[in-house]
C-alpha cells in the first residue's frame, strides 16, 4: 500500500512540476530544472526499487533466522520425547534434560504375541493371541544426540535469550491426565534489527504457510502434541535427509 502510495504521489508531482516549468519557469533555466528533475527521477526510483525488495529481503532473511530456531527446538523436543520414554513425563528443567542425554537409558522394548486360551463357558474354550512387551535390554539416551550440540539447545540462535520450557497435563478423557509441554521463544527477538513495520506485520501472521503469532514454538500446553506451529517446509531439509539414510 505505501507502495502504490508513493507512485501515486511521484506521478501528481510530476505531472505539477511539468506544468509550472512550461508556464512559469524561463527558458534559460530550464536546463538546471530538468538536472533536478533527473536527480529527484533516480532518488524516487531507488525508494521504489528499495520498496519492491525490502519485503522480499525480508522474507529470505527472516527464513533463514527462522530455521536455526526451529532446528533448535526440534532438538528440544527429541529430548523430551525420549525423556518421557524413560520416566513417563516431560521435564522443564534444562540441565535435568542434559544429564538424561549424558548419563540416563532408554529401555529396549520387544512385543511378542503369546497365545493364550479363554474359556467361552459351557465347557467352551477359545485360543487367542495376545500381545506381551519385554524389556530385552538398555541402551544409552546419548546415542540419539550424536554429533548434536544438545548442550547448547537451549540457546536461541542470533539472541542472548534461551527458550522458555513449560510442562503440564491435560485431562484427555474423564479421569485420564496426559503429560504435555511446550519451548518456545517470540519472534522479535529472532527478527531484531529488520524492518520495524515488517516484523509487526510478522508478529501478526495468521496465513498457514507462515509461522501463525508471535512465537515459534513446539508442543502444546492446550492439547496433546509434539507439533511445531512452523509451516511444512521448515521440515522439507529433514525428510530429505531421512531419505538419504
Amino acid at each position: 500500500m505505501n507502495l502504490i502510495l508513493m507512485i501515486l504521489v511521484a506521478v501528481a508531482l510530476a505531472v505539477a512540476l511539468a506544468i509550472i516549468i512550461v508556464k512559469f519557469v524561463p527558458l534559460k533555466l530550464r536546463w538546471l530544472i530538468s538536472v533536478l528533475l533527473l536527480a529527484a527521477t533516480g532518488y524516487l526510483v531507488y525508494l521504489i526499487y528499495n520498496g519492491i525488495m525490502e519485503p522480499i529481503k525480508f522474507n529470505k532473511e527472516k527464513k533463514v533466522r527462522y530455521a536455526k530456531v526451529i532446528e533448535k527446538l526440534k532438538l528440544i523436543r527429541d529430548a523430551e520425547i525420549k525423556y518421557k520414554e524413560a520416566k513417563g513425563v516431560y521435564s522443564k528443567d534444562k540441565n535435568q534434560l542434559i544429564q538424561f542425554i549424558e548419563n540416563d537409558s532408554l529401555a529396549l522394548i520387544r512385543t511378542t504375541n503369546v497365545p493364550k486360551t479363554i474359556q467361552l463357558g459351557g465347557g467352551i474354550t477359545k485360543e487367542i493371541s495376545v500381545k506381551q512387551i519385554d524389556t530385552s535390554g538398555y541402551e544409552p539416551a546419548s546415542k540419539y544426540f550424536v554429533g548434536k550440540d544438545y548442550k547448547g539447545m537451549f540457546k536461541v540462535p542470533g539472541t542472548d535469550k534461551e527458550f522458555e520450557i513449560a510442562t503440564s497435563e491435560i485431562e484427555k478423557v474423564t479421569g485420564l491426565f496426559v503429560p504435555v509441554f511446550e519451548a518456545k521463544t517470540d519472534k522479535q527477538s529472532i527478527l531484531k534489527g529488520l524492518n520495524k513495520s515488517l516484523v509487526k506485520q510478522e508478529l501478526e501472521a495468521i496465513e498457514t504457510d507462515q509461522i501463525k503469532g508471535p512465537h515459534v514454538s513446539v508442543g502444546s500446553l492446550e492439547e496433546v502434541s509434539t507439533g511445531g506451529n512452523w509451516p511444512p517446509f521448515y521440515d522439507k531439509a529433514d525428510a530429505k535427509t531421512d531419505k538419504e539414510k
